[in-house]
């Protein structure tokens, strides 16, 4: 059973050398993107995940091939993993052009003598896989169940933690339409040692879009929440959450980190695929009022925090914007919420910014151009500010907390001074 990985981002690279790394099988993998190819082909991961590079480097050339073609690619394969983005359209609408212009692209170069399998990975909307893709299948003369295969495979990898999420993962989703694709992922998946859930493509589809949306609303209502608590200054916010962290049923899964208030959520994953659900609840008659109102609570959230800013010191203050990736630990800035507050605040008349941050600055001055100047450490940061807004919580500001006693600071993530605190005993779960 050959291997083949279409789309080598964040989730595709990982998918093909995990696939590589666990089942032993050598993987041939393509991306339009001919720039990146050649930083793959040199070692060269263009992007901030731990462990990629130095998984990289050791299969290179041997289980992972990176190929010129798209025909190279799909030669010797019997199973394709389509891992191509699925931006969201100027209405919020997942863009699904370039995932059916893979498949199309696939379709006349699959080998004539086998049964293949195609595996959807990218994230779309409910009912994708069974009303889109499966008639384009048709209508190119490739019947699913007699001449390939189709399913959704849905990825639910964390940026920062994607490698130990895919050689690790709690469970893995298969929507498949055919019987015989069913039991090739079944057994290509069996070294991962994960439960394997079958399921209908459709239920696949829904449940990724439905975690991220979760997580999504998580971060909006623990912002509406903090929202009402800053009404009150007896309320110590960060106490306050840390308190429900407490509660036992939140223990061991890593939901915690969702249900704190911020400044906002970002990233590629959230944002747009809330927003496409959302979009498909208006087009089945059925709007998400709450999923509209965790897009609108977002979208406030942002701007409130300029605002803050702003009221603490003045239009005509020396603001520093402390990190600039959507989250700690990942260079990321996708919708990222720096890029909405350094735009209110340049609306409101704050033009002396200075922008920080450890891994992203680069990234982040060449996707955005604002009319910024940026530091190369905290230090170079902070001095001759007047106000710091704290953006990212990156460990770094947390560990250096002194540095920010000369500065005023608004803390977007509460994770300044946090004060531990034990829980009286009759708090405790046992």
């Amino acid at each position: 059973m050959m291997i083949a990985v279409i789309g080598l981002g964040f989730v595709g690279l990982t998918t093909a050398l995990g696939l590589a790394t666990q089942t032993g099988r050598l993987v041939y993998a393509y991306d339009s993107n001919a720039n990146l190819r050649a930083k793959l082909k040199s070692g060269e991961v263009p992007f901030h995940e731990p462990g990629l590079k130095d998984k990289l480097h050791e299969l290179l050339g041997s289980g992972l091939i990176i190929c010129d073609t798209l025909a190279e690619a799909l030669e010797h394969t019997s199973i394709i993993f389509y891992c191509v983005g699925t931006p969201s359209r100027p209405d919020g609408a997942a863009d699904l052009d370039a995932l059916t212009g893979a498949i199309r692209q696939s379709l006349p170069l699959l080998r004539k003598d086998s049964y293949c399998t195609l595996v959807i990975k990218s994230t779309v909307p409910p009912m994708t896989t069974t009303d889109v893709l499966a008639p384009l299948l048709k209508n190119s003369g490739h019947m699913v169940g007699e001449s390939v295969g189709l399913a959704h495979n849905p990825e639910f990898l964390r940026e920062g933690r994607a490698w130990q999420d895919f050689i690790h993962p709690d469970r893995i989703v298969i929507g498949a339409c055919d019987a015989y694709s069913m039991r090739q992922l079944e057994q290509l998946y069996e070294p991962f040692g994960a439960p394997v859930l079958a399921v209908s493509p459709g239920t696949a589809e829904f449940t990724k879009m439905a975690s991220n949306a979760l997580l999504a609303t998580m971060i909006s209502f623990s912002n509406e929440l903090a929202a009402l608590a800053e009404g009150s200054p007896e309320i110590d916010i960060s106490q306050a959450f840390r308190l429900l962290h407490a509660d036992g049923r939140w223990q061991g899964g890593g939901m915690a980190s969702y249900v704190y208030p911020g400044c906002g959520f970002g990233g590629y994953c959230l944002p747009k695929d809330t927003l496409s659900l959302y979009r498909y609840s208006q087009k089945i008659g059925r709007e998400s009022t709450l999923l509209g109102g965790v897009l609108a609570v977002n979208v406030r959230t942002k701007r409130a925090f300029a605002e803050r800013v702003v009221a603490a010191a003045g239009p005509k203050s020396k603001v520093a914007v402390l990190g600039l990736a959507f989250k700690p630990g990942s260079d990321d800035v996708r919708e990222t919420p720096a890029a909405d507050i350094i735009t209110h605040l340049l609306e409101l008349g704050v033009t002396d910014i200075v922008a920080y941050d450890p891994l992203a600055i680069s990234r982040f001055r060449d996707v955005y151009g604002f009319p910024i100047r940026y530091a190369h450490s905290l230090e170079e940061a902070l001095e001759g500010r007047d106000l710091a807004a704290l953006v990212t919580a990156w460990p770094e500001f947390t560990a250096r907390q002194l540095l920010f006693e000369r500065v005023q600071v608004i803390d977007g993530r509460y994770c300044l001074g946090k004060r531990e605190f034990v829980l009286p005993t009759q708090l405790r779960r046992s």
